[in-house]
């Protein structure tokens, strides 16, 4: 009789923690009075965010994101509850990373900046609106000090290009 092999180990995989954000030109995701009308998607870009969207099982939102989001909390939803934090959690984050078995999408460029600082966002989505603002909230943080790998580059017929970085360590 052969010899059976022992069961080989679990491989734990840790979800991908993405920063995906609508960009200027110059590089904020609103301009100095809080406005994002000149980075609202067509159609052809509409459906490329929603299509990176569809892996994500989790959003952690900053508080602006987050009250612009809200409305789809009570639109036609099912019967649950929401939780929010106060503070960022990096160890709290790590923790879903570990244990959730989908993507998590981080939206908002302040709660992203903290995410980003503290090592946890493995990709990034900018879409690069061919605008400038000239001031506003910023895309990144202070400090970025990373060389991201370029994983892709799309195009579109309004000018807007999707950059898809790795964000290596």
């Amino acid at each position: 009789m052969g010899e059976v092999a022992p069961p080989s180990p679990l491989v734990s995989a840790v979800a991908k923690l993405v920063y995906s954000t609508i960009m200027s030109l110059d590089g904020y995701t609103t301009d100095a009075s809080g406005n994002i009308a000149w980075g609202a998607p067509d159609d052809e870009v509409f459906t490329c965010i929603n299509e990176l969207e569809r892996g994500i099982g989790t959003h952690l939102y900053g508080r602006k994101m987050y009250e612009t989001m809200v409305y789809w909390e009570t639109f036609d939803a099912p019967v649950g509850q929401s939780s929010t934090e106060r503070a960022f959690d990096p160890g709290a984050v790590l923790r879903i990373k570990e244990t959730t078995g989908h993507d998590i999408s981080v939206g908002g460029p302040d709660l992203a900046g903290q995410a980003i600082a503290a090592g946890l966002v493995d990709e990034m989505h900018l879409f690069l609106n061919p605008v400038t603002v000239g001031s506003g909230t910023v895309t990144l943080p202070d400090h970025f000090d990373i060389t991201p790998e370029l994983l892709g580059v799309d195009r579109f017929m309004s000018g807007v290009v999707h950059l898809h970085y790795h964000l290596g360590r």
